[in-house]
């Protein structure tokens, strides 16, 4: 019998099995660092999309708070120029003028951050305050012809001229911040204006608008301008700086700003000269800005935000560019620009980190494939053994029936293990899914949460501004009123009165029509005709101006009612902390004093019914009060004296029978059971006649202009008659004064309504 052969190429059992398990494993790892890849790359987008828009927006807001200023000061000066608030006359009494229009511009400048505030009058004439070196207000005052017509005057302190600094010529009408706002006739930006102040570069916009008299007459001009550099340094405080660029340009390309270190103007011959992006001495700015150009063939075409990536220098950079627009003529360009190095760098670390991770899982995975393929390919390696040894003619081999079924088992076995793996993977993939849900979910409950406590806090924020401000109205509205009535009802008296004294004079000029050369004398001095017709103008301009503020009064008055009917109980010890914690910045230490020691000394009150925003103000009187007294005081004694015997504010309470707080050896009223406060200082104490008067409207004896008496009044109202309650002072000549104020735990209905 013939016997026949068949060759079978020879691959190991053990490689037939890793092998296919090695290329899975490899094709999982390439898949895995190519989507890190292209997430990486979505995630650079996006980011740098939100990074530019925020960057953008910051701008923009903060473009539309400064820039406004300026207008807004015009506006101001205008209309009090119109109302005959501010004088701006020129002729004899020009120069007079001149000098309290400077020194009331003066007074703008140390509450406006700008660089210069003036006027220019059809006369040629003039007056201005300004901040040329950025740091100290000057006034400048010219006359209306040159040469040598302008001077610049250093100031004191209160604004009174000292010396004159410089004189130099001055002409308004060759000026375009006097001759645009004057020809376009409403409020625009004049052409931006450099000039190379001493070590100080100045470089500004003019918000100019004209003026008017009461008869609608041209008057000139007022304007108030503000130092762009500005501008830069806040570009530089930007975290987007710190690795890309932010410039602001025109649209003829001139360059207003950037984060650069580089200056956004050259300095040539010693004089300022403005550049464009395209020449910015930055290369960044420079490149970004050339080819924003080239893509949109100029800057005049972007009508609207665009995005863009650009390339510098071989990297991508992502450009947002986004037009700035003001109502009065401003149209400017803002750019912002971020390399994409910024973005990747940690992307790329990540990345690598994935991939070297993936790689010693596959080389784990390879280790653990052959120790997996040597167990299993053991028991048919013996089996194969036998065979071998069998077919080598040792027939004395034998093979146990058992044999051949343990193999069946041993594959039934790993079908049973395959189902169990193929189960295991199947539930760890759900219980994948079921935690990524879960994740999920527990961020979207974390960003509700976010978005609530923020608007929670922006609520109370807002809250918080609206009963300050809703206090500080309620006092001025109440402070005020009173004076302005009484100026308001005597201005007709006066305007009688001197209508009878001008009848009078014109008697008088009827019956002696003969010149009496002392008389003529002194009405050529005086200026007779003009004093007659400018004090009826004055007298309709003051009833005008009386007019308004009462007005104003009544406006704040009722906006003043705003928490009228918040009645609630509340804890008094976070009224007296929350007062305290207003006025800290004036009870810290200060150079010419150490701080101002508050002793409290609480006992434990139920809570009190009570208007808490009224309560808060009579506790903010009381307390500045105390602390003016101090100040006066310690104005008398060195540092060293006031440190040996510190000034003290010392606050107690307490109650009694549970429905009486008692102050000290105060006794409690009898008609009412009521919580009672106190508030004591160290001060000098006051007089008798003083102490009586205290409660007494428009009662002060703080110098003029530091109080208007309506402070301890106004406490003594809401105490009394909106609480039901007691304000008692206790004052002894230099022992010091003790306020008490008594309120019912309670209120009564009838108290109530």
């Amino acid at each position: 019998m013939k016997k026949h052969h068949f060759s079978i190429s020879k691959i190991p059992l053990q490689m037939v099995l890793i092998i296919p398990f090695v290329l899975q494993i490899f094709g999982a790892v390439g898949l895995v660092g190519y989507l890190s890849f292209k997430n990486g790359q979505k995630a650079v987008n996006e980011l740098a999309d939100q990074l530019m828009d925020r960057t953008s927006n910051i701008v923009d807001q903060h473009l539309n708070s400064y820039l406004s200023i300026p207008q807004k000061v015009s506006q101001i000066n205008a209309d009090a120029i119109q109302m005959g608030l501010l004088d701006v006359r020129v002729g004899a009494a020009g120069r007079r003028h001149r000098k309290t229009v400077g020194k009331y511009f003066w007074k703008q400048m140390q509450a406006y951050d700008l660089t210069y505030i003036g006027i220019g009058l059809t006369t040629g004439e003039g007056a201005g305050a300004a901040r040329y070196d950025g740091k100290t207000v000057t006034i400048d005052d010219w006359s209306a012809k040159p040469p040598k017509n302008s001077y610049n005057y250093a100031t004191d302190d209160q604004g009174d001229r000292t010396h004159v600094n410089t004189i130099v010529d001055w002409n308004n009408f060759n000026l375009t911040w006097y001759t645009e706002p004057i020809k376009a006739g409403k409020p625009i930006w004049s052409r931006i204006f450099t000039w190379n102040y001493p070590n100080h570069p100045y470089i500004s916009a003019s918000a100019g608008r004209p003026i008017y008299d009461a008869q609608n007459r041209l008057l000139g001009m007022v304007a108030a301008d503000i130092h762009l550099l500005k501008l830069s340094e806040f570009l530089r405080g930007l975290d987007v700086s710190h690795s890309g660029q932010v410039f602001i340009l025109e649209r003829n390309g001139m360059l207003i700003a950037n984060s650069s270190t580089q200056q956004p103007f050259a300095l040539v011959k010693e004089e300022i000269r403005r550049i464009k992006a395209t020449d910015s001495p930055d290369p960044s700015v420079q490149s970004i800005a050339k080819q924003i150009q080239r893509t949109f063939n100029g800057f005049e075409s972007i009508t609207e935000s665009k995005k863009l990536r650009l390339n510098w220098q071989g990297e991508a950079n992502f450009v947002n560019v986004t037009p700035w627009r003001d109502q009065y003529g401003l149209d400017w360009l803002v750019v912002v620009s971020v390399p994409e190095h910024a973005f990747m760098g940690q992307i790329n670390a990540n990345t690598r980190t994935t991939i070297l991770l993936c790689l010693g899982a596959l080389a784990v995975a390879t280790l653990m494939g052959y120790l997996t393929s040597h167990w299993i390919t053991q028991p048919i390696l013996q089996i194969n053994r036998a065979s071998q040894a069998m077919a080598s003619g040792n027939l004395d081999q034998t093979l146990d029936i058992k044999n051949i079924q343990e193999l069946n088992v041993l594959a039934h076995s790993f079908n049973h293990m395959a189902g169990q793996l193929r189960e295991s993977f199947t539930a760890l993939e759900n219980s994948k899914a079921e935690l990524e849900d879960r994740v999920e979910e527990r961020t979207t409950e974390l960003k509700t949460a976010l978005s609530e406590l923020h608007h929670s806090q922006v609520q109370m924020l807002q809250s918080e501004k609206m009963s300050s401000l809703g206090q500080l109205v309620a006092g001025v509205a109440h402070e005020i009123n009173n004076p302005v009535n009484f100026i308001h009802g005597n201005i007709t008296y006066l305007n009688e009165y001197t209508q009878d004294l001008l009848r009078m004079i014109h008697l008088y000029q009827q019956r002696h029509p003969n010149n009496d050369p002392e008389v003529q004398a002194l009405a050529e001095e005086i200026d007779l005709e003009f004093l007659i017709e400018d004090l009826q103008k004055m007298l309709a301009s003051m009833k005008m101006g009386t007019d308004r503020i009462r007005n104003i009064v009544l406006s704040l008055r009722n906006f003043s009612r705003m928490d009228e009917a918040e009645f609630k109980a509340v804890d008094l010890h976070e009224g007296i902390e929350s007062t305290l914690l207003i006025l800290q910045y004036r009870l810290k230490d200060k150079p010419e004093r150490p701080a101002i020691v508050v002793i409290r000394d609480y006992g434990k009150l139920p809570k009190v019914e009570c208007y808490p925003g009224q309560l808060n103000q009579v506790l903010m009187n009381v307390l500045a009060n105390a602390i003016d007294a101090l100040d006066e005081v310690n104005a008398n004694r060195s540092y060293q004296e006031i440190e040996a015997n510190p000034s003290q504010i010392s606050i107690r309470t307490s109650i009694n029978n549970s429905q009486l707080v008692e102050i000290a050896l105060a006794k409690p009223a009898v008609r009412v059971a009521s919580p009672r406060e106190g508030i004591a200082d160290n001060a000098g104490g006051m007089p008798e006649e003083v102490k009586n008067r205290i409660f007494n409207p428009f009662f002060t004896t703080k110098p003029v202009g530091k109080g208007t008496g309506m402070g301890m009044a106004i406490s003594y109202q809401i105490i009394t008659e909106k609480h039901g309650g007691k304000l008692e002072c206790f004052s002894t000549l230099g022992e010091g004064s003790e306020f008490i104020i008594q309120l019912p735990t309670q209120q009564q209905v009838s108290t109530a309504v």
